[in-house]
């Protein structure tokens, strides 16, 4: 694990020179690229979700820059006109630095995207090392922002519980099933037993909740939530499928041509490494696809 962290590091050399491996599930490095991915999705009648790629910052001014290129990328796109909303993971906006310091960074960005045509800034669940200080900063930027969310992770064996707290509330969740490597005390780890429980929560979030993202690529799942969906007589529009940029694009227009609302996540930066990383290792095509492009260069 010693390689594969020194590969991940943020300043490492493999992120300089081998960005070419991570294009299709990266759009590019630059505010302008990521919307020029947004157009084109948007054309196709889907939205998008923007993050600025980047993950522990553990010094002040680099947390401050992660904010400054947020405050950028709103301003952008604004002027844009673009379909999207914005996704941020808090440890980029220095939760590790001081839990305040985060909390001013995001209601800063939370209400820089009042004016914006999509207002919805989406706060990204990271490791369970962060869970609980990721959700109080959640609430203090709620308390006064309704237009910030959460994200909510079905294998954690604790997430029933933050699901009803977000129910509680009245706040969007974004319910993926996890991507993290996590220990068996903490996580459900059998595929069939975290599909269990991610239909258990979608159910309670369809039901009760307040507009929830339904993220998945599973085909099972989301068949099992239109059926779900049907069944209750809930419509197309009180809810939207969420899928990862360059994952499964067919299934994501094929769900938008049904009448599904569908949102793209879609990551840029210079700190792709680590996203990567979890992206190959969740599904064998994808590590075949970074195979294909190392070849074919």
């Amino acid at each position: 694990m010693a390689v594969i962290d020194k590969l991940l590091a943020p300043n490492s050399a493999f992120q300089a020179r081998f960005f070419f491996l991570a294009r299709r599930f990266v759009a590019g490095e630059t505010i302008g690229s990521a919307l020029d991915a947004v157009r084109a999705l948007n054309a196709d009648g889907l939205t998008a979700s923007l993050d600025f790629l980047g993950e522990d910052v553990t010094l002040l001014a680099e947390a401050e820059r992660t904010r400054d290129v947020y405050l950028e990328m709103l301003d952008a796109i604004e002027s844009a006109g673009a379909r999207t909303n914005v996704s941020v993971k808090l440890t980029a906006l220095g939760l590790l630095v001081d839990e305040d310091v985060c909390v001013r960074h995001l209601a800063q960005l939370v209400e820089r995207a009042t004016t914006l045509p999509d207002p919805f800034v989406r706060i990204d669940m990271e490791g369970t090392a962060v869970t609980d200080a990721t959700l109080r900063v959640f609430e203090r930027v709620f308390a006064g922002h309704p237009n910030v969310g959460i994200v909510i992770q079905a294998y954690l064996k604790r997430s029933p519980g933050d699901v009803e707290h977000a129910i509680a509330l009245g706040a969007r969740v974004r319910l993926c099933k996890g991507a993290y490597h996590e220990p068996d005390e903490l996580a459900y780890q059998p595929m069939p037993v975290i599909r269990r429980e991610y239909l258990r929560l979608a159910e309670a979030l369809l039901t009760r909740g307040t507009y929830p993202g339904i993220a998945t690529h599973d085909e099972k799942l989301i068949d099992a939530v239109k059926t779900l969906a049907q069944q209750r007589g809930i419509g197309k529009d009180a809810f939207e499928f969420q899928l990862l940029y360059g994952v499964r694009p067919e299934l994501q227009r094929a769900l938008a041509a049904q009448g599904y609302n569908v949102r793209v996540y879609v990551p840029f930066g210079t700190h792709w490494a680590g996203y990567f990383y979890r992206r190959i290792t969740e599904r064998r095509e994808n590590a075949l696809f970074a195979l294909r492009s190392m070849i074919s260069r």
